[in-house]
């Protein structure tokens, strides 16, 4: 066997074993990886994407809050406007704010706004088909339900089914795309795809801030504003439409302009202008929009004209960013449009972030763990945000204290920013503020042995797993109170010995020390390494139940806390598990489809566990019960009883990948994508958390504009996405990882930002394919792969695990092509 061993390239060129494989057909395409000197050269590579922050003057879709229908434009000085297409109900209501309910789909969207496309409608979500269905079936199987919930089903559907038609009746619904064609300059279009559709093209001040804006024309909206942060600059804005509007009208601010709009009484004045346009099915409206340092119009265009723009871009959003195909690429490719969507204007600090979905995320960043996971998430899309995101978290204030898991999650997020971008502002910044946080927490080791209790909440068992984030986890239900002596912190000690909590204590003094070895620190380095491996001994003497094999919670007085949740596989997370218990963990546990195995995963809680909540009777007659639990009852495994959780699934996933469980990871990665790309096709949403069972969408256990478009959902396809090529954070700063043991079927991923260059990976059972800005760098054929610690270049290698022989061509930039034979097994390969 031929493990651990060390290559050279073969000098023989192409090796028999090499030639073999190609005759039988394995890999067709891959011999091009070895052109010969004076072949024609590669197509130029793309442009990575910058990590500068975004230049004067510029336009942005969907900007703000849950206002995804508008754009902002930002002119010298930050003058600032913002325009959106707001669409008029039947009943006299206008969709201007609040847009997550009224979302019907969406995309493609891109990172840098050359293309944004959304659906929004006025359909009722209230009373649904499915809903109807489910009332029917209990009326057709009266053998499966009580005497009265039929007799209910009976005496309601009338009514539902006829509320449900008129509502579909009165529906109305409007595209509206964008289109930034230029430095501060945008074009859009809304199209009625309902008859007797209404829409309003407004231009008013974001966030309030003072700005005038005028007729020029009958077609034409001229606005000015003072620069918010250079008030001697005077920013100009121009609106011209490409149609006659059917009425205009001013108002002297935004509530006027929201009253006015549905006829009610409003100030008229030049704080805010719409246009009004009355639509039939198909019919289109278009704009352009332009800030500047004078209103001096450009040449207008026509309708055609914006049409084709908004058509070559659409076709365009893949071009240099984050797309794919199979699964694993479909996935990545919605994966962008989700987070595309989801990235905000922070005005106060003048940068982007990701909005994170409960309310819409608001103007001001969420200062809790789900920030971290974004930022994890954005690097993969568009790492300039990414950075600014990271940027924006610290100057809001930094991590919250009363998530405990938010110190080591941002610690986290910002070195694996640093391991995918080189970018060491980003330690310089992160570094003393986290070094301050971890100081604090020893103040919650109730018992002074080393290892850290869950903090006191005075709360119904509900919220005592706030510490974590996981609100209602039942393994925090039986803690009792202990007085805390000192401390920064006003909560109470308890007597439980936290494993998730113990974990993140871990994986934070593991990346702790990480840090301050790149920043040349090495004493600070030994302490947090020393920190590491203190918790890891105590973790497995105190927290390991040999009888149950897995880390288990336990009181103070020894006794275990017996709720199974998967935090007993965060200890991989941490770096804290010793190999074979992690290997234990696997086989037994995670394997286990009694636990947290099967199609729908991962539960929150073991599905044998007398705490897990599962779904109502799944009745196989109707597929409407695969949402309901009785007629009237949406399927609500609550929360963190029993829901499947993208930030918990990721959790684990970074575990397994951190202990090599190579073939496990692609599991659950394509598993965990599969469950993402299934609600997203159904419903066109990427929810907070899903339903383990039977594992669709969770229709209502969220709020409603949480459960639509949650940025953490993303983690769910960024597993796949980051099975085929990511960040190493484990590994060598400069080195990352390709290939997967396990996604099943040809998956490819391309245009992945990473140590500033694009890369394109394909795999399929038998050859993986690793294009480095568009020039094939790695070709591999035999068997499926997984590289770790890879650095391409004249010299460079990497360490492979593969699981049959495999030959592996590299042709580094500029340089001849190396060729090796690796057989089953772990094998360093050098050149």
């Amino acid at each position: 066997m031929l493990s651990r061993r060390s290559l050279r390239p073969l000098r023989t060129g192409v090796s028999t074993a090499l030639a073999a494989l190609l005759i039988a057909g394995l890999a067709p395409g891959l011999v091009s990886a070895q052109a010969p000197p004076g072949a024609a050269a590669a197509p130029a590579a793309p442009t990575p994407p910058g990590l500068d922050a975004r230049s004067l003057p510029f336009a942005m879709p969907g900007f703000k809050e849950q206002e995804f229908n508008g754009a902002l434009l930002v002119g010298q000085g930050q003058s600032r406007f913002s325009l959106s297409f707001d669409l008029l109900t039947k009943d006299g209501k206008v969709i201007d704010e609040n847009m997550v309910p009224s979302i019907e789909k969406f995309g493609p969207v891109t990172p840098d706004g050359s293309y944004y496309e959304i659906q929004v409608t006025t359909g009722d979500r209230v009373i649904t088909q499915a809903k109807l269905d489910a009332l029917q079936t209990t009326i057709d199987h009266p053998e499966d339900w009580s005497a009265e919930e039929v007799a209910a089903a009976t005496a309601q559907l009338p009514g539902f089914r006829a509320t449900y038609e008129a509502k579909q009746r009165d529906k109305r619904t409007v595209r509206i795309r964008y289109s930034v064609t230029g430095a501060g300059e945008i074009v859009g279009a809304a199209t009625a795809l309902t008859d007797d559709t209404t829409v309003f093209l407004q231009a008013s001040p974001p966030w309030a801030e003072p700005s005038s804006y005028l007729p020029d024309g009958d077609r034409s909206i001229v606005g000015t504003s003072a620069g918010v942060r250079d008030a001697a600059v005077t920013g100009h804005f121009r609106l011209d439409t490409t149609q006659l509007p059917d009425a205009t009208a001013g108002y002297a601010g935004v509530p006027d302009m929201l009253a006015g709009m549905v006829g009610k009484p409003a100030n008229a004045g030049t704080g805010a202008f719409t246009q009004r346009f009355e639509l039939t099915k198909g019919e289109t409206v278009t704009f352009r929009a332009q800030v500047g340092d004078s209103p001096t119009p450009a040449r207008r265009l026509g309708q055609a004209e914006i049409l084709r723009i908004l058509d070559k871009a659409r076709a365009a959003a893949d071009t240099g960013t984050l797309h794919g195909s199979g699964p694993t690429g479909q996935a990545a490719t919605y994966l962008r449009d989700a987070m595309s969507l989801n990235e905000n204007w922070d005005e106060k600090y003048d940068r982007s972030f990701i909005m994170w979905g409960l309310g819409g995320g608001g103007d001001d960043i969420f200062l809790g763990w789900d920030s971290g996971w974004d930022a994890i998430t954005a690097t993969n899309v568009d790492p300039a945000t990414a950075l600014d995101h990271i940027r924006d978290f610290y100057d809001q204030g930094g991590p919250r204290y009363d998530q405990l898991n938010a110190g080591p999650m941002h610690a986290y997020a910002a070195w694996r920013a640093y391991t995918r971008t080189g970018d060491r502002s980003i330690l310089d910044l992160v570094y003393p503020k986290m070094a301050a946080y971890i100081a604090r927490m020893p103040e919650f080791d109730t018992d002074k042995d080393g290892l850290l209790e869950s903090p006191w909440v005075e709360d119904r068992p509900g919220g005592r797993g706030n510490h974590l984030g996981l609100d209602d986890s039942p393994q925090y239900y039986g803690y009792v109170e202990i007085p805390k002596v000192g401390g920064t912190d006003t909560r109470q000690n308890t007597n439980l010995t936290d494993v998730a909590l113990n974990s993140y204590y871990g994986l934070f003094a593991d990346t702790l020390a990480r840090m301050a070895t790149e920043l040349g620190r090495p004493a600070e380095a030994a302490s947090y390494q020393a920190l590491h491996a203190q918790l890891a001994e105590r973790m497995n003497s105190r927290l390991w139940n040999a009888d149950r094999g897995l880390y288990l919670n336990r009181y103070l007085d020894g006794s275990w806390e017996p709720t199974v949740t998967p935090t007993v596989f965060y200890p991989l997370f941490g770096g804290l598990a010793t190999p074979a218990r992690a290997a234990t963990l696997v086989k037994d546990h995670l394997q286990n489809p009694a636990e947290f195995g099967g199609e729908y995963v991962i539960p929150s809680v073991a599905r044998n566990d007398p705490a897990f909540c599962a779904a109502g009777d799944v009745h196989e007659s109707s597929d409407a019960f695969r949402y309901f639990q009785s007629w009237n009852e949406e399927d609500a495994c609550e929360e963190w009883q029993g829901a499947a959780w993208p930030p918990m699934n990721a959790t684990v996933y970074d575990g397994l990948k951190r202990y090599g469980f190579d073939a496990e990871a692609a599991t659950l990665a394509s598993k965990s994508t599969a469950m993402w790309l299934t609600t997203w096709k159904e419903l066109g949403w990427f929810p907070e958390y899903f339903d383990a069972e039977p594992g669709q969408l969770i229709n209502s256990a969220a709020t409603d504009t949480t459960w639509r478009t949650y940025s953490w959902s993303n983690l769910m396809p960024l597993m796949s996405t980051s099975e085929l090529i990511g960040d190493e954070p484990w590994g060598s700063v400069k080195g990352f990882r390709f290939g997967t043991l396990g996604l099943p079927g040809r998956n490819t991923v391309e245009n992945v930002p990473l140590k500033g260059h694009l890369w394109s990976v394909s795999a399929d059972a038998r050859s993986t394919l690793l294009r480095q800005d568009g020039r094939i760098v790695v070709s591999a054929i035999g068997g499926r792969i997984v590289a770790r610690d890879a650095v391409i270049g004249r010299t460079g290698g990497f360490t492979v695990k593969a699981t049959a022989p495999t030959v592996i061509i590299v042709t580094p930039p500029g340089a001849l092509p190396r060729t090796f034979l690796v057989r089953k097994g772990t094998t360093t390969v050098r050149w």
